[in-house]
Formats: structure tokens, C-alpha cells, sequence
């Protein structure tokens, strides 16, 4: 048997694979700090769980919608969009639309499909969201990466992005909120790059929101054509209810942008999955999406107050040199090359010539200290591992400790 050159190529998805790891080790008696998890451990709001219950009754629930999903959710998601960016879907000359998909996974990898042809480059900020680069191989286009560090809050610099664009750069990837460094870039970065990207009209802009929503430290993240209007009609704003509704098993996801693109998504969507999730389409038309002001507000509390542990127990160690302020999103992406503990990679690094040792790392840590991270090199990021701020204050909080103190040891 033979696979094509394609997906010989193609990595795993790193979160997935160590989040199978974890549930074998947690089955067979380990106990485990799973800090690995990229979704809430909370249930939908139940109002919404209510409608779901009330879809199940209708034969339509089970039955295939249209490709891009059902006309009124996708006027609602637009509306419930502008009205929370405070922008309009309108332009004297293009029009706008909506494409619900099978989770906002695939809204990202049938928006790539729509615009790349071979060659074409699309620029991706460190870290990224492991899938991106993997999306952008399978439809032959090359990816260019932006460094940023730490120290920085993992904000890349306008300069950098500016000297990586040539006349093959079809696209830029913002995601911000960010996984997995759980940030989002400020209102004077959207500026700037908005300015930038005006310079440069022939770039489509693709907006990873999915975490919009999830920012528990003001100011709240804004976006860059909230600047400059202009740029909405390049722009594939792509968001979905995985983590703003806690539904990621639910898979619903969508993109707002210029027609003739999302018709060309729509092609895509036709040929492989078909329609969206019916039933759960049916019970979204129902919701009120204003209930979900309220959802948020125990979520934000414990991402505040997990965020203040991280802190402080940064400080604890005496690390805060070490540590930056998470703002959004639920990750921490930790820099272990800033750590004492790395002192014994370093001289592995120069052994052996290698320059990443995150899977290493991480598995030595589980090891130690019982504590499951998701390896940093697959975010773009080497030597580094995301951490999850979802699990009970409790366990999160003898997690921390555990993880600094193997961290803040070095080596005999």
C-alpha cells in the first residue's frame, strides 16, 4: 500500500495526538495533570442545550441542510458579527457572505483552498495554531513564518512582517486571540498593521477569531479593519462556537467574506463534507446569542485567577523574568529555553546538532512530575510546550508548583 506524497508530508496534529496520550495514561491508573486540553470544561449554556432538545422532534433536524449551511443562520452570524465589531457587511463593490462549516477547521482549510495556487506564500506569526502550515502544504502553497519571543508578549514586530512580503504573498494568517499564547495584539498593533496592509492591496487577510470572546483582562482585542473599513472586503473572518459556545464536539464553525471567495469555499465544502451539522444549525437559529454575556462570566473568573497563580508562582521561583501577562484565550506557551532546567538540553542541542527537544521535554516533565504540556515546535515555536489554564483551580494550582519546581532546578 502506498500513500500519496502529500500526506507522507503532512504531520499529526500534535494536540490531538498527546491528548490520546494523556486519556491512556489516565485510564491505566496515572494520575495525571492534563494541561493539554484546547476546550472548557463546561457545558453549553442551557438555554442552548434546551433547544438542541427541542430540535430533536423535527425530521428536518436529521436531515442534510444546504452546503453552505441554512440561509437564516448565516444572516445571523453575520448580524450577531457586526454587531459585536461594531462594523457593516457592505461595500459599493463587492458583496459579502457567510458559509457555515463542519467547525471553523474546516472554514480555515476550504478558505486556503479558495485562494492559493502553487507557489503562493502565506505569511503565519509565531505561534501559530499547529494546522495552519499543514492546510497551507495540501494546497501547495509555502509557508513564511514571523518570529516573535517572549519577552514581547509573543507580538510579532510590523518591520518583520513588512520585509517577509513579496509579489507571491497571497495571504497573512492573524489569529488573536492566540493559540497558543494566549495574548491578543493591542489596539495600536492593529493600526499599524492595518496601515501595512494597505499598502499592500493585492494580500488577503484571513482573521482567526475563534477566541474572540474569551478575554478576561481589559482592553477587549479589536481588529484591524475596525481601523481602516476597507479591509473588510479582503478579509476571511472565520469564528464558530467551539469555544465561544464550550461546544467543540459540536463542530460549527463559519466564515464571513467577499462572495466570490466563499463561493469558491462552497465548491470545496460541496465536493468533500456536503452541508453542516443540521440539528445543531436548528438550534442555533433558535438561540439568543446574548445570553452568552452572562455564560462567560465563571470562565472568566478562573482564567483570571489562573493566570494570577501562574504569576505568582513565577515569582515564587524567582522567575518573573520568565513569565508574561496572558490577557485572552485559555494558554500559557512556556519558554523553556529561558528556564534553569534547560541548561541540560543546551548541551544536547551541541551534541548533537538538533535544535528542538519540546517532544523530549514534555515527556520527561509527564515523567517527573506527572504534568501533560503539548510540545511547542508544531506552534512554530522550538523548544517550548502550550499550556492549558482550563483544568480546576485546585490541580492547576499543585500543577504550577510542580511544573517550577523541576523547572527552576539546574542540572547537577
Amino acid at each position: 500500500m502506498f500513500v500519496s506524497s502529500r500526506v507522507k508530508n503532512a504531520n499529526t496534529s500534535v494536540t490531538l495526538k498527546v491528548n490520546e496520550q494523556v486519556n491512556k495514561l489516565a485510564m491505566s491508573g496515572k494520575h495525571v495533570y492534563n494541561m493539554t486540553a484546547g476546550q472548557l470544561p463546561f457545558k453549553p449554556a442551557p438555554e442552548f442545550i434546551h433547544h438542541i432538545n427541542q430540535q430533536l422532534n423535527f425530521l428536518k433536524s436529521y436531515q442534510y441542510s444546504p452546503i453552505s449551511g441554512f440561509e437564516k443562520l448565516r444572516r445571523k452570524f453575520m448580524s450577531y458579527v457586526e454587531k459585536k465589531r461594531n462594523i457593516q457587511f457592505q461595500d459599493d463593490e463587492i458583496e459579502f457572505d457567510c458559509i457555515v462549516s463542519n467547525g471553523s477547521k474546516q472554514s480555515l482549510y476550504n478558505a486556503l483552498g479558495a485562494i492559493i495556487n502553487p507557489g503562493d506564500e502565506v505569511i503565519l506569526l509565531t505561534p501559530f495554531w499547529v494546522s495552519y502550515p499543514e492546510m497551507v502544504k495540501f494546497w501547495g502553497g509555502v509557508t513564511i513564518e514571523i518570529e516573535t519571543h517572549a519577552f514581547d508578549a509573543y507580538t510579532p514586530a510590523i518591520d518583520e512582517i513588512k520585509k517577509h512580503i513579496s509579489s507571491r504573498t497571497k495571504a497573512i494568517i492573524i489569529n488573536s486571540p492566540n493559540n497558543p499564547a494566549g495574548i491578543h495584539y493591542t489596539d495600536q498593533w492593529m493600526k499599524e498593521f492595518a496601515a501595512l496592509m494597505k499598502e499592500h492591496e493585492d494580500i488577503f487577510i484571513i482573521s482567526d477569531e475563534l477566541y474572540s470572546e474569551i478575554c478576561y483582562f481589559d482592553p477587549a482585542p479589536k481588529y484591524f479593519y475596525q481601523f481602516d473599513k476597507s479591509l473588510i472586503k479582503r478579509t476571511l473572518l472565520v469564528d464558530g462556537i467551539s469555544k465561544t459556545f464550550a461546544c467543540t464536539g459540536l463542530r460549527i464553525g463559519f466564515c464571513i467574506g467577499p462572495k466570490k471567495v466563499i463561493e469558491g469555499m462552497e465548491k470545496i465544502q460541496a465536493q468533500t463534507t456536503s452541508g453542516p451539522n443540521s440539528l445543531i444549525q436548528r438550534a442555533l437559529l433558535d438561540f439568543d446569542f446574548s445570553l452568552l454575556e452572562n455564560f462567560y462570566d465563571p470562565v472568566k473568573d478562573q482564567l483570571r485567577e489562573c493566570a494570577h497563580i501562574t504569576r505568582e508562582v513565577f515569582r515564587d521561583h524567582g522567575l518573573s523574568h520568565c513569565w508574561y501577562q496572558t490577557t485572552s484565550a485559555f494558554y500559557y506557551l512556556l519558554n523553556f529555553e529561558r528556564l534553569p532546567f534547560f541548561q541540560k538540553y543546551e548541551e544536547l542541542m551541541q551534541e548533537s546538532g538538533k535544535q528542538d527537544f519540546s517532544e523530549e521535554i514534555v515527556r520527561d516533565i509527564l515523567d517527573k512530575t506527572g504534568v501533560a504540556l503539548v510540545p511547542g515546535a508544531a506552534f512554530g515555536f522550538p523548544n517550548s510546550a502550550r499550556m492549558s489554564m482550563t483544568i480546576e483551580i485546585a490541580p492547576f494550582t499543585e500543577a504550577m508548583q510542580r511544573l517550577l519546581d523541576y523547572m527552576s532546578q539546574k542540572p547537577d
